[in-house]
C-alpha cells in the first residue's frame, strides 16, 4: 500500500465518520440548512468549488485502478467527488431544488446516509490505520 493510498484512506475514513455523527447528532439543524441551500447561489458555487477541488486533488495524487479494495475505493471516491463538484456547478437552482426536495420526503434517507457514511468512514479508517507502507 502507498502512503498516498493509506492518508486518503484515513483523511476519507476520519471525516466520513465525523460528518456521519454529526449528521445524526444534527439532524434538524443540517436538514434546515440543506433546505436553504439552493436559494443561496453563493453558498453552492463555493461548495462546488470546493468539491471540485477536493476531487481534482485526490484524482491527480491518485488515480490508480488496482485490485485492492482499499485503492480502488480510494479512487472512486475521487472521482464520484470531482464529479460531484462539477454537476453541482452546472446544475440550476430549481434542478437542485427539487432533487432535495426529494431527499426530504424520503424519511428513511437521513438516516441511511448517516449508516453509510459511519460504514464507508469505519472500513476507510480501519484499514488506513491497519495497513502498513508497502
Amino acid at each position: 500500500m502507498t502512503f498516498r493510498t493509506l492518508f486518503l484512506s484515513r483523511l476519507l475514513g476520519l471525516s466520513y465518520l465525523i460528518c456521519g455523527l454529526a449528521m445524526l447528532a444534527h439532524q434538524n439543524v443540517s436538514t434546515g440548512a440543506l433546505a436553504t441551500l439552493p436559494n443561496n447561489r453563493l453558498a453552492v458555487l463555493g461548495i462546488s468549488s470546493l468539491l471540485v477541488l477536493a476531487g481534482l486533488s485526490m484524482v491527480l495524487a491518485h488515480n490508480v485502478w488496482s485490485k485492492p479494495p482499499l485503492v480502488f475505493i480510494v479512487t472512486l471516491l475521487g472521482w464520484l467527488t470531482l464529479i460531484k463538484g462539477v454537476v453541482y456547478l452546472l446544475l440550476p437552482a430549481s434542478c437542485m431544488a427539487a432533487w432535495l426536495q426529494a431527499v426530504f420526503d424520503c424519511r428513511g434517507y437521513w438516516y441511511f446516509a448517516a449508516a453509510f457514511l459511519l460504514l464507508l468512514g469505519a472500513y476507510l479508517a480501519y484499514a488506513g490505520f491497519k495497513s502498513k507502507l508497502a
